[in-house]
């Protein structure tokens, strides 16, 4: 494209980064293959760009999202005077959610969705942009919804969390996608008295929320982030407090599981400000998480305060809890050995993962496989090969009845810890039950 006014946006941004043109071309090709486009920008490029030369359209989030992490704060594409931001605020909630499962139905889009980009730069609205303001669901001319349909969703909700907790969210996915295509956009624009309206948009929310989480499984970070928005946006609509924080607590994990510390931090604490009136085990979940995004971040302080609010909360913690998004002891020494491996402290992160494995209830497959193998991972960080060989065996153990991408990632990751040890026999026997489960996570 052709030169314009000088770029003062992105000059001001560029200055504050602290970055030289060619450290944010850098950047920016980083970020360009994260999402699957391989771009050789350098600092001739940035130059043209700041000269007043527009980047193609499709390159404009990345460099957005560069600079919304080398300063680790949101930075729109009107700030750094690439584009003025589209106004979110009149769009139908609805038929949004309808267009989203619509692609996440369509295999042939599977691999524009594998490349979504996770956005430290997503705007993420705050309770008091969701609630009560989506659009009036439309009355229905013929359909009339009631508790039976509320019942229904929560049902549906509930059965495809137990598939993804047993076997993955590959195959559960898909089924969700649809279920919100066919049943749940419908029963949203349907008639009904105002209590169940808001329980249907409860219960649609919590859907979201599942289906969200299920594409992080996958690892389709930017499909993840889209459904959680919704989820977002249908809890305050239903004024639900409670799905709104499991909610921003779920991105926050995303976001600590990428190395995104202080973007998880700000979606937690986000999540905890928002929730004042949280029962015993909220807050313990939310303790947590912000335990573990201090450390991520190496703030020791804080995250062993929040550490040890989380085990006070857990301590209060009522026995039952929804069927997902629950926070058990378990959970909570899941969170302890990150808290401590990111603190540099491997044995203390070695001992409390073996906890959260003996704790882990056995309809948690999916869990227990990722686990266990984050733990021979530690256990290879002390030097304790034949020990950390146990442990990925348990992992593979049930690793052919889970469909999982962040599981296939761990065991790719054995592969590759195990690989400069095949003269030690245990390591190579291994590494032979591996390749017959899993041959093509040990292709090169």
């Amino acid at each position: 494209m052709g030169a314009g006014k000088p770029n003062e946006g992105l000059r001001r941004v560029l200055t504050e980064s602290q970055w030289s043109q060619s450290q944010l071309a850098l950047a920016v090709n980083r970020v360009g293959a994260e999402a699957g486009v391989p771009l050789r920008y350098d600092e001739s490029a940035v130059s043209h760009w700041l000269s007043g030369t527009r980047p193609r359209k499709a390159v404009r989030p990345f460099i957005r999202e560069a600079l919304s992490r080398r300063l680790r704060r949101p930075v729109t594409l009107a700030e750094i005077g690439l584009e003025a931001e589209e106004a979110s605020c009149g769009a139908d909630t609805v038929e949004g959610l309808m267009n989203l499962g619509r692609t996440d139905m369509d295999p042939s889009r599977r691999s524009v969705l594998g490349v979504g980009l996770f956005s430290v730069a997503l705007a993420v609205p705050g309770w008091q942009d969701v609630v009560g303001r989506m659009e009036a669901v439309r009355a229905g001319r013929s359909v009339r919804i009631g508790r039976p349909e509320v019942d229904m969703v929560v049902a549906m909700t509930e059965r495809i969390s137990e598939l993804d907790d047993q076997f993955g969210g590959r195959h559960a996915r898909p089924m969700a996608a649809s279920f919100i295509v066919n049943t749940v956009s419908a029963y949203l624009r349907a008639d009904a008295p105002e209590p169940v309206r808001k329980d249907m948009l409860s219960a649609a929310s919590d859907l979201c929320y599942l289906t969200g989480y299920m594409a992080v499984d996958e690892g389709l970070q930017g499909l993840a982030q889209q459904y959680y928005l919704k989820a977002l946006e249908l809890a305050g609509a239903a004024e639900d407090h409670l799905t709104y924080c499991t909610t921003l607590r779920g991105m926050s994990v995303q976001a600590t599981d990428l190395g995104h510390g202080p973007e998880a931090l700000r979606l937690v604490d986000a999540a905890a400000a928002a929730s004042p009136q949280a029962g015993a085990r909220m807050r313990a979940f939310l303790a947590g998480q912000q335990a573990h995004a201090a450390a991520q971040i190496g703030d020791r302080r804080t995250a062993l305060a929040h550490l040890r609010d989380a085990e006070v909360a857990m301590e209060k913690a009522e026995s039952r809890a929804k069927t997902f998004g629950s926070y058990d002891p378990a959970a909570l020494a899941y969170h302890i050995s990150h808290v401590r491996h990111e603190l540099g402290d491997v044995p203390g992160a070695v001992e409390a993962m073996r906890e959260s494995d003996r704790m882990c209830y056995d309809v948690y497959r999916r869990s227990r496989v990722k686990e266990r193998a984050t733990l021979a991972e530690f256990q290879m960080k002390m030097g304790h090969l034949e020990a950390a060989c146990k442990t990925w065996h348990g992992a593979l153990d049930e690793y052919p009845m889970v469909q999982s991408g962040r599981v296939d990632d761990r065991i790719r990751t054995m592969v590759t810890l195990i690989r400069p040890h095949l003269r030690n026999r245990t390591a190579r026997d291994l590494h032979d039950r591996a390749r017959t489960l899993a041959p093509s996570l040990l292709r090169t």
